[in-house]
């Protein structure tokens, strides 16, 4: 149990996702670039492949982070397929959907691993006490449809009261209009902000964020 996370003293939480309640499955990324590469025939070592996209991928969250919008995910596919010289323009809208369509299957099929100790048990904790709970997520490769059939899988859903992904609203954190949505859907509209307690593994994303937006926070230190 996560007891250092203060529950008396708060009545909403604020998840971030990667790295603070999941981490991806040991073998999904290889999988991935394996799939990427041969649905698209790139003409590369699959080696150099999983480079291009994992730059692309470190770069658009970066992008994200630093400016406060979001970098679509069909724009990171373009970017690394302009970059391993595939010809992008020959590509449809079409055909970059069902890609994610199969990347999607995969990744439910090599499903992120729950690393927050006791999850289900401390969410309901929460919820025993009439509390409520937000996921508050940025998203690269994986979009938040996604995020939500992995949570009804789960069996995590049930607790959550509202989602929020940066591929839907098209904003990201630390920009504090993520932070201002979260204001919006919380159920009580008296609640104080700092009653609201954001939580993630990102010191300038999530702590820093939520901080100066006027939220508690709380900043935890990844098991990987």
């Amino acid at each position: 149990m996560k007891t250092d996370i203060d529950i008396l003293n708060h009545d909403h939480f604020s998840f971030d996702l990667w790295l603070t309640l999941i981490k991806s499955h040991p073998e999904f990324k290889a999988k991935r670039v394996e799939l990427f590469a041969s649905f698209f025939e790139v003409e590369k070592p699959v080696d150099e492949v999983a480079k291009v996209v994992k730059y692309y991928d470190d770069l658009c969250n970066t992008i994200n982070e630093v400016i406060g919008g979001n970098v679509d995910t069909f724009e990171i596919y373009l970017l690394i397929l302009n970059s391993l010289k595939v010809d992008v323009k020959q590509l449809s809208k079409d055909v970059l959907n069902e890609f994610y369509q199969k990347s999607e299957n995969l990744f439910l099929e090599y499903k992120p691993v729950v690393i927050f100790e006791n999850l289900h048990q401390f969410f309901n904790e929460i919820k025993n006490q009439g509390k409520t709970i937000n996921i508050l997520s940025n998203t690269g490769f994986i979009k938040g449809k996604t995020m939500r059939k992995f949570l009804i899988e789960e069996n995590l859903d049930q607790y959550i009261d509202f989602h929020i992904y940066s591929d839907e609203l098209k904003i990201s954190k630390p920009n504090p209009l993520v932070f201002q949505e979260v204001r919006n859907l919380v159920k009580n509209p008296d609640l104080l902000s700092e009653k609201i307690l954001h939580i993630g593994d990102n010191p300038v994303a999530d702590y820093k964020g939520a901080l100066d937006f006027g939220f508690s926070a709380h900043l935890l230190k990844p098991k990987i």
